[in-house]
């Protein structure tokens, strides 16, 4: 049976924050031109220049006043803003970092959440910060099914699913027979390529050059792809496609990713026509965001 409610987890919630507060609008406004029982389940993404933030390097600073803005954005429409700290080479002496904290106290409102990769962090943020729900990264790069299990059976709100495993049906067969598949988050459309050796490692060279506000700190990746393109993105082998995503919710998977930091803004828009807009309706719900977010630019 399928559920009644997916949640869709949002990228960028500061450098997308205009089509994201548009697309959520218009999911209010137009709720049949979007799939029936989809919900934005959160915005993810960071704050610039907080040293807690990995996956993607993010510079820059937001004032105090931008962050209230920001928040209040989107928990005033009911979405929760997830905050990646999943900086993997953190210390403890960087738990203290006066600009991270004040994000955090910001928005300590019982409404937004953490993803997590280093223990030091989460051990802080769950003592000084209980009220945050604490979600484990897909950076932690768990692709063993004993390792994934037991990462279910720790305190998380949810799990999200290391992208290599997103088509492998005995580890989808098990979550789904353990009860499991409702605490899994799915990222249905990573461009890496499948199976890289050194996914960790460009993990961590990305949380150094956070740290370290080194912008010229570049990872030699081996396998780039320079066609940034949803298009292309459809050919990679743990793409997930709308035919396939009904069997996902039938088997209890309600959380969805969808993958943008660090890739253009249209890619990003041609993912959230593609997987939250009904087909017929994608050509009207494109123009209502072009005319929303020319108005807020």
């Amino acid at each position: 049976m399928a559920a009644e409610k997916v949640y869709w987890h949002l990228p960028g919630f500061c450098y997308f924050r205009q089509l994201n507060y548009a697309v959520i609008t218009l999911m209010e406004k137009y709720p049949e031109a979007f799939r029936e029982g989809y919900r934005v389940g959160s915005v993810y993404g960071t704050f610039p220049g907080a040293i807690w933030n990995g996956g993607r390097v993010v510079m820059g600073i937001a004032g105090k006043r931008d962050i209230i803005a920001t928040l209040n954005l989107y928990n005033s429409k009911g979405v929760p803003v997830r905050f990646t700290w999943t900086n993997s080479v953190l210390e403890e002496k960087h738990v203290q970092d006066t600009y991270c904290n004040l994000i955090m106290r910001l928005a300590d409102n019982g409404s937004n959440q953490v993803l997590v990769n280093s223990p030091i962090l989460e051990e802080y943020i769950r003592r000084e910060y209980p009220r945050f729900p604490v979600i484990s990264s897909t950076t932690k790069r768990i692709v063993e099914s004993g390792s994934l299990f037991q990462e279910l059976d720790k305190d998380y709100f949810l799990v999200v699913l290391d992208y290599d495993l997103n088509h492998n049906q005995k580890v989808l067969q098990g979550l789904e027979e353990r009860g499991k598949a409702h605490a899994i988050e799915i990222l249905v459309n990573e461009v890496c390529t499948p199976g890289c050796q050194r996914r960790a490692e460009h993990y961590a060279q990305q949380s150094k050059a956070q740290l370290e506000f080194d912008v010229k700190d570049i990872f030699p990746c081996p396998n780039a792809n320079p066609n940034k393109t949803f298009a292309e993105c459809m050919k990679r082998p743990a793409f997930i496609s709308n035919e396939e995503i009904g069997s996902y919710i039938e088997r209890g998977f309600v959380n969805f990713k969808i993958a943008g930091r660090g890739m253009p803004q249209q890619y990003v828009l041609d993912a959230y026509l593609y997987y939250l807009v009904k087909e017929e309706k994608r050509e009207f719900i494109k123009k209502e965001l072009e005319k929303l977010t020319a108005r807020r630019a």
